[in-house]
């Protein structure tokens, strides 16, 4: 996600939950045709981490869990003509290890295949 629109009208309607050390705020609307089902953001704090060395390694391990992760949610939205907005906030205190980080994200990506079926019904 790059549009301030979007993120700002993300953060106003949509929904929320918590997989610590993320926070996941998300929103689902209707597939339009030229567009992806899945649009995702990310971002660390400055105030627990002052070095944009430790943001930018700490976005970088979670859009790499995301990106091996994320396919069958996106199978799952084409099929059913959805976009899922999904933009993830760190909220730890210190730089993660990969694994921590990938666990975290596959249990987010669980919780909104689960969120996205109950809203489909």
């Amino acid at each position: 996600m790059k549009s301030r629109k979007q993120i700002e009208l993300l953060f106003k309607e949509g929904k929320t939950f918590s997989a610590t050390p993320l926070r996941v705020y998300y929103a689902v609307q209707p597939l339009s045709a030229d567009d992806s089902p899945l649009l995702f953001g990310v971002a660390v704090g400055t105030r627990n981490f002052k070095k944009a060395v430790d943001r930018n390694r700490i976005k970088r391990l979670i859009r790499e869990a995301w990106r091996l992760q994320k396919n069958e949610l996106q199978q799952k939205l084409k099929q059913e003509n959805k976009q899922l907005h999904v933009f993830f906030i760190f909220t730890g205190k210190e730089v993660p290890e990969y694994k921590l980080i990938a666990e975290k994200t596959g249990l987010a990506l669980h919780k909104l295949e689960q969120l996205n079926v109950q809203s489909a019904s």
